[in-house]
Order: C-alpha cells, then structure tokens, then sequence
C-alpha cells in the first residue's frame, strides 16, 4: 500500500507541475527550452530550441528510449506540447494523451466521439493542442473547441464553433494569445465562409470572430463577384504566430472558393491565400498581404509566419520570413505589412516574376482549362503545411520542399451545395515527372540557396533547428534525420 501511495503522490505531482502555464510562461517560452508550450515553440514561429545537450558531435549516437504507439490509422500530423516532464499529444482524429517523458506510459487519454458523417477534404486530422493555467484546448474535425482539465484529462467545455454538416472542420492547434484562445477553421473545399476566432477560456463564450471573407459593406467585399463571398473559402487551417510588443496575431489564410473554378468570383477575392494582421484584443484587421490574388491553383498561404527582428538594408526592421505554397519566398515588415523582397525558391512557371509592390505578374494561359494546362509548381505548392524553421545561431531559413513538381490544372462546372466539395474540377500530377523532395536552407534576407538534401520522397514533414546546431526532420518513408544546421551534411 505505501509503494502505491508514493506511486500516486509522484503522479499527481507530475500532473499537479505541467498544469499551470500562464501567459507569462508563454511569453518567455524560449527561456525554457526543456519544455514546448505552445504549437511552435514559442510565438515567434520559429520552431528553434536553445538545447545544446544534442549537438552536431553526439547526434549520431541517438537511440530509441521508448515507443507509444497510436492506435489510429489516420494521418499523424501533430505537434506535442512537453510541459514539465509530460508530453500532451493528440491522436487523430480528436483523441488526446497525457504522456509520461520518461517511459511513454500514458497517464490519462481523452476520446472524443465524432458522429458518423464528417466532411473534411484531406483526412481527419489534428494538429495538437494549446495549454493555458491548468486547462488544455482543441479543435475538433466536427467544428467544436473544448476545454480539458490538464491533470485529468476530464471535459470542462465543449462548444460548436460552426456548423460541420456544411463542411466546417478544425484541423489546427489553437494559440493562446493572452487570455483568449485562437482558433482558426478548416473547409475551404466545401464553400465555408472563412473566418478567426477568439474564444474566452473560462466558459467558451467567444469574444470575437474576423471574417476572412468581408460581407457586403465590409472592406474587400468588392473583390467578390456578385454573392459568391458567400462560399468564398479562406480557411484558416494552420496555426499562426503573435508578436506581443505589437499586440497583433498574424494568420495563413487558404484558398478562395472554388479551387480551381475562378469564373464565378471574377476579382482578387481577398482575404484569400494571405496573412492577416489582427488586434489581439478586439480581432480587428490592422493589415494584410495578399500572396496570390485570385487563386486558380489552391496554393492555400496557411504557412506558419516566422517572426525575427534583424537589419535589412541598412534598416533594424521587426520582419516575417514565408515561404510560400505558390512557390515564392517572401519578407514582409511585420509592422505595416510592407512587401519588401521575394524570390522563387522552387521552379514556377506562372509568374514572370513579383511588382514592387509584392503583387505578382501573372504569365497568360497559365490558369486551368477544361484541357488542362501544365504549371509548376503543382497543386501541392513548392511547399505546403509542413512547419519551417529559422535558426539565429546559423542565420538560416529551413524549409521542406517539392521540387520540380507540376500539375495539370484542369476546370469544370461548379455547382454549390451545402456539405458537398466545391471545387470546379481537380489537378493532375504529371504522369512521368513525380517531383522530388528535399529539404532548402536558404539565405533568410535574399531567399538564395544555401544547401539543400536530397529526399528519397516528397516531404510531409516539418522541421526543427537546435542550439546544437543541427536541423531535425522526418521523411515519408518513415525515417528520423539529423542534418548540419550550417552544412546540409547528414550527421543521422
């Protein structure tokens, strides 16, 4: 009875520790790099650690510790919180484990049932989680947010965000922001109206929502033909990122609505396939940047926004670094979203190039066809969700890459009804070019290539850069690598 007793007492003190994680914590995430607070290390976006106990000498002498397996055949495309030695880790489609970092044993698991019907377009999938004070949050395949008590694991709240039976889906992990939790929605297959919220982590009430497709009256509706704002897309589907000395969020958004039918929404149909630059405490729009105006080949801008403050030109700036799914890197002033610079990181073949004014200059008969017409990069994009990293100890921007990949974009008639896909037709790959796959550094300021490493396979992957000098990253054929943050030299 004692040893059970101590057993009990070590775990409630375990879960008792990784339960309390204030903003304040979450402001300085990186100052606890043993740990992950929130889906990309820290608000910044970076996906950086400061740990140096692994570094390019001792990578190549990892070794498996423990395995906990998933007991789901879904896609896994999460990212674990690590909160004081436990792990909180979602399995798809909408369960969540408690896991013990020393031995993978699961202290508690949460299912949530789903109903039977889901409409999602890519699988049922989730991302991962957000944890504020001793409460952890997420967003389900079926639209709903719900609160979970960090230690038991046990439901506090549960709210319908929107209605999933039009093919409304959350996929990403919500952020914290202050004492708000941000969620982003999933759909832009399905006709949805794209939109932000910011949900009050007490009771669910939500405080605000942003529209990511203005209504009549609003800025922007005008970019719409006709009503067709109403099915307009514009998801929201991969979390963002948040500079608090600025209080703005900064968000992807995806594709306008039909995909690859552009001839019922004749305009720029914004906010579509661009980042948004929102008060944190009201949700008002302070600043966009439209990557592709009227999108025709789904090249979704959910890409995490990476946020670092360095000199450019000559200029001490607070900047966004994104590379982009239409196959073009960019850098942005994050403060007035000034387009500054942009350069093809993967071969393109329907912009003769980028403005001044960061719009880009569309090449003729380069949009879908009943025929199909051959563009690269495909409809996979130069890159995708797959998170980069930015590492200010090798000053270099990583990211997964699909290279020399085309589609042949095809049109068709788009009829809308509530719940059913939307989307004018569907690409082809190119039957004797797959593309290859392979991780890019390159030159965060100029978007040049400073190495690459070479792929067996497309990458569905995100990456991770260390103190220790060294890039993490995963491949489709199910292998963990170590490469040299400097070099691209596989070290593992």
């Amino acid at each position: 009875m004692k040893t059970i007793a101590i057993a009990v007492l070590l775990f409630c003190s375990a879960l008792g520790l990784a339960a309390q994680v204030t903003y304040e914590r979450l402001l300085r995430a990186e100052r606890e790099p043993e740990n992950w607070l929130t889906y990309s290390g820290n608000y910044s976006g970076q996906r950086y650690s400061e740990l140096t106990f692994i570094d390019r000498n001792n990578v190549g002498n990892l070794k498996l510790k423990w395995v906990f397996q998933m007991k789901t055949t879904h896609k896994v495309e999460t990212t674990p919180l690590v909160v004081d030695g436990i792990m909180y880790l979602t399995e798809p489609p909408n369960n969540v484990h408690a896991i013990d970092t020393r031995t993978g044993r699961a202290f508690w698991t949460h299912r949530h049932i789903l109903p039977e019907q889901i409409n999602v377009c890519c699988g049922q999938v989730n991302r991962g989680l957000a944890i504020l004070g001793d409460r952890l949050f997420m967003g389900t395949v079926d639209a709903h947010l719900v609160a979970l008590d960090a230690k038991t694991g046990s439901l506090l709240w549960d709210v319908e965000v929107a209605d999933r039976r039009e093919g409304y889906a959350i996929t990403s992990a919500p952020l914290v922001v202050k004492d708000k939790i941000i969620t982003g929605i999933a759909g832009g297959e399905f006709g949805i109206r794209g939109f932000l919220d910011a949900y009050h982590p007490e009771t669910g009430e939500r405080a605000w929502r942003f529209y990511t497709v203005p209504g009549p009256g609003e800025p922007g509706n005008d970019t719409w033909e006709g009503d067709s704002w109403k099915r307009g897309g514009a998801p929201t589907w991969v979390t963002g990122s948040f500079d608090p000395d600025l209080n703005l969020i900064y968000w992807g958004t995806g594709n306008p609505g039909p995909d690859w039918d552009g001839s019922v929404r004749e305009g720029d149909n914004l906010y579509s396939d661009a980042v948004i630059a929102l008060d944190a405490d009201t949700g008002k729009l302070k600043w966009y940047f439209q990557f592709t105006p009227h999108d025709v080949h789904d090249w979704d801008a959910v890409q995490i926004p990476v946020l670092v403050d360095a000199e450019f030109r000559g200029r001490e700036r607070k900047l966004m670094l994104w590379g982009n799914r239409n196959g073009f890197y960019y850098v942005l002033d994050r403060e007035t979203g000034e387009y500054l610079h942009s350069r093809a990181f993967v071969r393109q073949t329907w912009a003769e190039g980028i403005d001044p004014k960061g719009r880009p200059i569309v090449k003729p008969n380069t949009d879908p066809t009943p025929e199909g017409n051959l563009v690269y990069p495909g409809v996979q994009g130069g890159t995708n969700w797959y998170s980069p990293s930015y590492s200010p100890k090798s000053g270099l921007f990583y990211l997964s890459v699909w290279a020399d990949y085309a589609s042949i974009y095809h049109t068709g008639e788009s009829i809308y009804s509530p719940g059913e896909q939307y989307v004018g037709s569907a690409p082809q790959r190119k039957p004797d070019e797959p593309g290859r796959g392979v991780i890019r550094a390159l030159d965060p300021w100029t978007g040049g290539l400073k190495w690459e490493y070479k792929l067996h396979k497309v990458p569905l992957t995100g990456l991770l850069s260390t103190a220790g000098r060294v890039v993490f990253g995963g491949s489709d054929e199910g292998y963990f690598y170590a490469l040299d943050s400097d070099s691209g030299k596989e070290l593992w």
